[in-house]
């Protein structure tokens, strides 16, 4: 449940200084709202003077509309909208009291004149300043003519061309009434001589820019000489705001109309009706302006046409320039208290939604050599933080390593060629080699060494090339994370920086992670597990009935025989083969090799998928071959331990130490260059910075008018 308490005090005291607030206070939790009465707190001439601020101030920072709902587009405004000759420059000359506006033949108005009427105390001269020229007053009002051709010359050329860019001219005179008018192109229906082709349809869009948005009061000027069905800026609002609620109308140039014809029925509002009362005007004739007669008694000469008139009398006390001013300011005040609650609702969210995206690319960096290096750290850490999280498994990329020990280095493995280092052939040469002149005598064990060592140095392959994948993995994943980390996207010099510091280390890493994989292997190779080939020979001589003769002795008698037996045929074979006048390393003799250990017959073969002929069968069956599988079964297991202690671990716990270290080094030049952004980036920062500039300039001067 909510209540409303109402607080009203002249001066109330800390931070209530509102003329009237209104506090809605939750009786459930305790909550309240603070809010305060705009149509109570300001006077006409600062909520005028409001909107004429920010507008200024849209200007400076190129705040023009056309954009959306941008803040411009928001503020209510006064477009005066007629055709070319319609008198638009003779209404807005009448309603300041001064001549002061270029004219001409063809297109006179070429950029939107912002004009910002100030009312100031009788006896104070008046004067004109320019939002362009913002140190100096014109107090010659034909200087300031000048300077509106001067200003638009410069945007637009000497050419015929418009521009959306609006000139903004301030006025402070005794004579005025508190009002911004916004004085558009003139309407035309054809391109005469100079004008580019599309002036018809430039002019007519940039016009309907302004008066298709609901903020817009549309001024409308029709002559009174002309059939109201024909006028441009009737046609334009009827399409514009169909119910006419936004639109006034104005009929100029009462005193040129044909002798016994008047506009009364359209003063009156029979011929077209509007929402707001029509408004006659009588401007200056060509004679009076060639004669330079004063504004001031032109709008005497006005007032006295309208009160002696007998087609316009009684509608004289709301006919003229003077009348129209009061009409517009009273309305435009009107609807900016109506507006500033949906400006204000906009003016915060705007603010909110610039700030989030100034945080999302970056705030600007200090320029001290302190903070650009926290930041480079702080770019630094980010960075280190998704590629840990890349590595423990919170990105994807990690596993990648994992597949590298579970697959890749299994499949080099088995491809390793073993059966061709062990062909009865290689193993004959290799053999004889290293018995030298003097044969072994009772295995050769220099041969047997031989073919181990050089079956080992095969595994050196697959360990290098398990420690390049590995690395190339850790390549990837410092170029996604340099790529995932937000904070470093601003800075493309600082990116290449710490790729370059983080693929140095890599380089480092995988260097010591291949010594030491090679080192693993060179140990394989440098001292033979003795335990393996004892354990062969105790093997070997227990046979199945060996280990069964406590279950049955009988049996293992049997046995025992039939062993005994079958040693003493291969001892006589033995002898008639060595008795023999052949090659001492025959084929033969090198089966017996394999015969000596049956335990040994190839289970790293069946294992590793060893493709041997019946013949091979038997020397792929003997020790070298059983104590390769034995090796590369240890080295499946430490080569993964050794790469990710040298790489994968390092890589996590110092991948940017050495770039720390430099980094402490350089000097204030080489940090600024490091943080060298985006020329992209910067603009884009630098548009939102204006645009945050210009939404929190306006939330100011609405908060300072809520104070007054």
């Amino acid at each position: 449940m909510w209540i409303h308490i109402s607080y009203s005090d002249p001066k109330p005291t800390y931070f209530l200084p509102f003329s009237c607030i209104f506090f809605c206070v939750c009786t459930r939790c305790g909550s309240f709202l603070v809010a305060f009465d705009f149509k109570k707190m300001a006077t006409m001439e600062s909520l005028i003077g409001l909107v004429n601020k920010i507008q200024r101030a849209c200007t400076v920072l190129g705040d023009y509309g056309g954009e959306g709902m941008s803040l411009w587009e928001a503020l209510p405004s006064v477009a005066v909208v007629g055709g070319q000759s319609s008198g638009k420059s003779s209404v807005l000359e009448s309603v300041v009291g001064r001549d002061f506006l270029p004219r001409g033949s063809g297109i006179v108005t070429r950029r939107p004149l912002v004009l910002q009427l100030h009312k100031i105390a009788d006896g104070q001269q008046e004067y004109a300043e320019f939002l362009h020229a913002p140190r100096k007053k014109f107090t010659d009002f034909a200087a300031v003519r000048k300077e509106i051709s001067d200003e638009t010359d410069r945007i637009t050329g000497k050419s015929k061309q418009i521009s959306n860019v609006p000139i903004h001219l301030s006025i402070y005179s005794p004579n005025v009434v508190n009002l911004t008018l916004i004085d558009l192109p003139g309407l035309t229906k054809v391109a005469v001589e100079g004008q580019p082709e599309s002036i018809v349809e430039d002019i007519e869009n940039m016009v309907r820019s302004y008066v298709e948005k609901p903020n817009c009061i549309i001024l409308a000027i029709s002559p009174a000489n002309q059939d109201i069905a024909t006028s441009d800026a009737i046609k334009l609002g009827r399409e514009v705001d169909p119910s006419g609620e936004r639109t006034f109308g104005v009929l100029t140039k009462l005193d040129l109309m044909d002798r016994g014809t008047n506009a009364v029925d359209v003063l009156e509002g029979r011929s077209y009706r509007l929402q707001h009362p029509w408004v006659g005007i009588v401007n200056r004739s060509q004679a009076d302006i060639n004669k330079n007669v004063d504004m001031m008694a032109a709008r005497r000469k006005e007032k006295e046409y309208f009160e002696t008139s007998p087609e316009y009398g009684h509608l004289a006390h709301k006919m003229g320039s003077e009348y129209l001013a009061k009409l517009l300011s009273q309305h435009l005040e009107t609807v900016i208290r109506q507006r500033i609650p949906s400006i204000v609702a906009l003016i915060n969210k705007t603010i909110d939604e610039l700030n989030a995206e100034l945080d999302k690319i970056g705030r600007p960096i200090a320029v001290d050599s302190g903070a650009q290096l926290y930041t480079i750290l702080e770019m630094c850490r980010a960075f280190d933080r998704v590629f840990k999280e890349h590595l423990d498994g919170g990105r994807p990329g990690g596993d990648r390593i994992y597949g590298v020990f579970d697959h890749q280095l299994p499949a080099a493995l088995k491809k390793l060629p073993f059966d061709r280092h062990l062909s009865l052939k290689n193993v004959q040469r290799i053999v004889s080699e290293a018995d030298g002149y003097q044969p072994h005598l009772i295995a050769p064990e220099q041969g047997y060494r031989r073919l181990i060592d050089g079956s080992i140095g095969y595994f050196k392959g697959p360990a290098e090339a398990s420690v390049d994948a590995v690395h190339l993995v850790l390549k990837e994943l410092v170029r996604k994370s340099i790529a995932a980390t937000e904070e470093l996207k601003r800075f493309p010099t600082l990116q290449t920086d710490i790729a370059t510091a983080a693929n140095e280390a890599l380089e480092r890493f995988r260097d010591e992670s291949r010594k030491t994989v090679n080192r693993l292997v060179e140990m394989e190779s440098s001292y033979l597990t003795v335990e393996f080939f004892r354990k062969i020979h105790f093997e070997q001589d227990r046979t199945p009935g060996d280990r069964d003769r406590d279950k049955d002795k009988d049996k293992d008698r049997d046995r025992d025989r039939d062993r005994d037996r079958e040693r003493e045929r291969e001892r006589e074979r033995y002898e008639r083969q060595m008795g023999s006048t052949g090659d001492r390393y025959s084929d033969a003799y090198l089966k017996k090799i394999g015969i000596l250990f049956p335990a040994c017959l190839s289970n790293y073969a069946l294992k590793h998928e060893v493709n041997l002929s019946p013949q091979h069968m038997l020397v792929a069956g003997s020790n070298v071959i059983a104590y390769i599988g034995m090796v590369c079964d240890t080295l499946k297991n430490t080569i993964p331990k050794a790469v990710v202690y040298c790489q994968v671990r390092e890589a996590r716990k110092s991948l940017l130490s050495n770039f720390y270290i430099q980094l402490g080094k350089k000097e204030k030049e080489r940090l600024s260059a490091m943080l060298d952004e985006d020329p992209a980036l910067m603009e884009r920062r630098e548009t939102i910075a204006k645009r945050l500039e210009l939404y929190k300039s306006a939330k100011d001067e609405i908060e300072k008018v809520a104070w007054k």
